[in-house]
């Protein structure tokens, strides 16, 4: 008797995030693992959000990935950083990868464990429609306390949909991209201040896209 062919997981649900990102885990640690070596303008941001929140405060960073190196960026300026990530391979790696910093297993649009002080989002927003953008804001929205403080860094551009893997595997992946003014929009409407959003030039040997970056407070 034939084998029956399994079904995917709908493209951008959750249960896709999961088998996309346990297939890629180990592709993205090796191609990601020093990246921020070279990008001196993201230091800066990171530093200048964990300068907002304070010593001390309670950061989530949402969709942590395999390699961790946010997380422990953060907490090395003196945060309590816990990364969290879809993803059970990339949880389990950046563990390896980071043993002094804290990791779990958690849907960044369903945040648990709040009031926290501040979350950063790098990258984390790529994975999923951008119809599911306002669901997670208001995650987000619900577990940061009021004057709390929101870092989202993403690709800029239109794409929404199924497309071959950027990082070269050979999966057909979920991709999105967002304008600044649909981040903005977002923010605002979950109940976030804007307080800065900035575009910036693609660094040399990045994939091809502008990046935006927008901090926000909790109103």
């Amino acid at each position: 008797m034939a084998d029956i062919p399994l079904s995917l997981p709908e493209p951008g649900s959750s249960a896709d995030v999961v088998r996309t990102w346990d297939a890629r885990a180990d592709l993205y640690l090796r191609l990601f693992r020093d990246e921020l070596g070279g990008k001196p303008f993201d230091l800066e941001v990171l530093r200048a959000f964990a300068e907002r929140v304070g010593a001390g405060g309670r950061v989530y960073d949402a969709g942590c990935g395999p390699c961790g190196h946010v997380t422990a960026l953060l907490a090395a300026y003196g945060l309590d950083t816990l990364g969290i990530d879809l993803s059970p391979r990339c949880v389990a790696l950046a563990r390896r990868e980071q043993p002094g910093c804290r990791f779990a297993v958690m849907d960044q649009g369903a945040i648990t464990g709040g009031p926290i002080d501040g979350l950063v989002a790098y990258y984390s927003l790529h994975d999923q429609p951008k119809r599911r953008l306002p669901d997670t804001m208001a995650s987000w929205a619900a577990a940061i306390r009021p004057g709390g403080q929101l870092l989202i860094v993403a690709k800029e551009g239109e794409g929404d949909g199924v497309t071959a893997d950027p990082l070269g595997s050979e999966l057909r992946v979920y991709w999105a991209e967002f304008t600044a003014c649909e981040l903005r929009r977002a923010a605002h409407e979950a109940g976030f201040a804007t307080d800065d959003c900035t575009v910036r030039e693609a660094y040399e040997g990045e994939i091809p896209a502008r990046r935006v970056y927008l901090t926000a407070t909790r109103r």
